[in-house]
């Protein structure tokens, strides 16, 4: 058997949003891989394709190459009684007693100090396993406190104990107009802050746009989070495929950073996916590589509430998976260059970076979305992702102009100027795109 295709790579879920996504990601994984729920493999596998997530140990149980972390219990146990519990190490399973209370100092100062030591230490052991361990991906909510905290400190110390190993990550973005959290906008802004230089890229998402995709393209009436999840669940393995799966044109694990990110503070791209239909609506679909492609360039198909259109392209990934023929996609990206002409930065006319994987997608049986025999990612790095920022500064200043709830971060151990700090990073890094926009 060949050696594992792009070597391995660990993945690290932190706090409810990040846990809860686990659960999505490693049900796909699972069916795309014939393994079951006990973590025995269903048939004799043709290569050694699933070795990049999981490791096989000596009783022949494939078992995941992840950490699932948070401060408190209740999601962890849910995942310790379910449906795959026995897939994953206990080991791996970590959590603390107490809550972090939506709060990032506590998940950075306080409760995620007595969690750090134990969970890197866990990751060093699953690191030390790897023969060609080729970097991290992570997943979280910046709003909260546990992702936010806790998360950045995990980013630290992978700073010191790994070095320039690649350091990606999925973050759930604050909604434009769903807040579950009034302090959001502080966490979310203290994380950017202090994790800009750490993070190499960082895609992100947001609830409101992942309910619109599930309400108006699903007709799901009542998202819940699995729902969601699942579809994050989708693009991740859509992202992950060209790590895991012979393609006739890959990309490295390290090459995303190099053909998404121009500058390193400008580490943000957007996240798109197609086909994104009900089983009731797919016979209707035409759903060829063209028509595939120009979906994941409308902004009802990106997993965050933006307008691409007011913005400059600075780089754009395509993967492609599934029925996939060269000549299609040669066809699909003459026609992208006419329609996004005029939309990239000058100094990148022509940024589409292409990878292809016979891999047809997986589905999850039940799941909303209906199978089909390809699909296609689109990781795009664009300036009007600014606005977002805007916004999330637009509700700090509300906040912060009263002093209002800064002494929930005072009495963990923070300082009013670390906020200060956070606020003029983000504005400066608001700055950087709008720079780039003129050029």
């Amino acid at each position: 058997m060949a050696k594992t295709l792009n070597g391995e790579i660990i993945q690290i879920h932190v706090g409810q949003a990040g846990v809860q996504i686990a659960n999505a990601c490693w049900e796909l994984y699972c069916i795309e891989h014939g393994i079951n729920s006990n973590g025995c493999l269903c048939q004799i596998p043709k290569d050694d394709s699933y070795k990049t997530f999981f490791a096989l140990s000596q009783s022949m149980k494939v078992v995941p190459r992840l950490v699932l972390v948070d401060s408190e219990p209740t999601v962890i146990d849910e995942i310790r009684t379910g449906w795959y519990r026995n897939l994953f190490h206990p080991d791996s399973l970590i959590n603390g007693k107490d809550d972090c209370g939506s709060n990032f100092a506590r998940g950075y100062h306080t409760i995620g100090m007595e969690l750090i030591d134990f969970t890197m230490d866990r990751i060093r052991k699953l690191a030390e396993v790897c023969d060609n361990l080729r970097g991290f991906l992570m997943f979280r909510a910046i709003g909260g406190g546990t992702g936010s905290g806790f998360g950045n400190l995990l980013f630290e110390q992978f700073q010191m104990d790994f070095g320039k190993m690649p350091k990606m990550e999925y973050i759930v973005f604050p909604s434009p107009s769903m807040a579950p959290l009034i302090i959001e906008s502080y966490n979310a802004l203290l994380s950017t802050h202090l994790g800009m230089d750490i993070s190499d890229c960082s895609f992100i998402m947001d609830n409101e746009a992942l309910y619109d995709i599930c309400t108006r393209k699903l007709d799901v009436k009542s998202p819940t989070y699995t729902n969601i999840n699942r579809i994050i669940a989708q693009v991740v393995s859509s992202f992950t495929a060209p790590q895991r799966f012979y393609g006739s044109s890959n990309i490295s694990f390290g090459e995303f950073q190099t053909n998404l990110v121009p500058y390193p503070r400008i580490h943000f791209p957007l996240v798109s996916y197609a086909p994104l239909s009900c089983l009731a609506k797919s016979c209707y679909d035409e759903n060829s590589i063209n028509q595939l492609t120009l979906q994941c360039f409308d902004p009802s198909n990106h997993l965050v509430r933006c307008s691409p259109a007011q913005g400059k392209y600075m780089a754009c990934v395509l993967l492609y998976r599934g029925d996939i023929s060269t000549g299609d996609i040669n066809a699909s990206m003459r026609t992208l260059d006419s329609i996004t002409s005029g939309r990239f930065v000058e100094w990148s006319p022509t940024g589409f970076k292409t990878a292809t994987n016979s891999m047809p997608p997986s589905f999850v049986q039940g799941g909303d979305l209906a199978a089909t025999n390809r699909a296609v990612t689109a990781l795009t790095n664009n300036t009007a992702i600014e606005k977002a920022w805007c916004r999330l500064i637009i509700k700090f200043n509300k906040l912060f102009k009263r002093r209002a709830f800064i002494h929930h971060f005072l009495t963990e151990g923070m300082e009013e100027s670390s906020l200060t700090e956070a606020s003029e990073n983000i504005c400066s890094l608001i700055r950087d795109y709008q720079e780039v926009n003129k050029l």
